[in-house]
């Protein structure tokens, strides 16, 4: 389903300029939400954090109950029980504004996934940090050689050498009684899924914490002395099975801890 700019068109139908910076810059922002049974999960706090990327970015948005009503009629249209949606709006040209382009697809449920280490670094000070922006492409290059490795997804430091996020999701170090992220200083994006299983751990058996870690924590990993997980809003929490193409630990409170996220999201799906 393809929702541009007030009314649904058909899925081949071209909805950028040739001209639009979102195309030819880079410059334009965007979410990827999940839908559940025809429900936008978490639509809030996605709009909120589509905000602050355009006010980073400088792209204007439209108005938050268009961005509301476009995303909740893909969703409703779609009629999946697990879906994908991605908002997505472009800067335009000096005498052209950007367009605005909702998606929704079906989505599939993810239950583990490979990571590898890359050479590349995420650049803490940019510009852009905080961001959801379209210009990924050092994501999907990073993304490319983990696939090229038989993985899913590349695991990043920053230029501090501490370990800050996969090219798609947060990542967590697993010790033996605590799930930890690396804080936003990292250079990480505040991830939704990340947020709230900070938000939602203290009542659960499974603390969630923040803490500034060395990437060489990996080598504790790949050692079996703590285990990995990642998080990110389609996936959910997921723990890593596998870390440069060798079997890491079982993440058990990670696992754990999707089974209470999962359930908890089915029941308050815009917290």
């Amino acid at each position: 389903m393809v929702w541009c700019d007030g009314r649904l068109v058909p899925p081949r139908t071209p909805v950028v300029r040739a001209t639009d910076l979102g195309l030819t810059s880079g410059l334009g922002v965007y979410e990827s939400l999940a839908v559940l049974d025809g429900k936008v999960f978490a639509l809030t706090r996605h709009l909120d954090r589509l905000a602050h990327s355009a006010r980073v970015v400088g792209v204007e948005l439209a108005d938050d109950d268009v961005l509301r009503g476009a995303a909740e009629e893909v969703a409703r249209t779609g009629r999946w029980s697990y879906g994908r949606l991605r908002i997505t709006a472009t800067a335009g040209t000096d005498d052209t504004p950007g367009v605005l382009v909702v998606v929704g697809s079906p989505a599939r449920t993810v239950e583990q996934v490979r990571v590898v280490r890359v050479p590349w670094v995420r650049n803490e000070r940019s510009a852009a940090v905080g961001a959801k922006v379209t210009s990924t492409a050092d994501n999907q290059l990073a993304a490319r050689a983990a696939h090229q490795a038989g993985a899913d997804e590349a695991v990043l430091a920053n230029g501090r050498g501490e370990l800050c996020e996969c090219t798609t999701s947060n990542v967590l170090v697993e010790t033996d009684d605590a799930l930890l992220t690396p804080p936003l200083t990292t250079g990480c994006l505040g991830g939704v899924t990340r947020a709230l299983l900070l938000e939602w751990s203290p009542g659960w058996e499974v603390p969630v914490r923040e803490r500034t870690m060395p990437y060489t924590v990996l080598d504790d990993v790949a050692a079996g002395r703590a285990g990995l997980a990642v998080s990110s809003t389609l996936r959910t929490v997921v723990p890593v099975v596998g870390l440069d193409g060798q079997p890491t630990r079982e993440a058990g409170l990670a696992q754990r801890a999707r089974e209470l996220f999962e359930a908890r999201r089915r029941d308050e799906t815009d917290p």
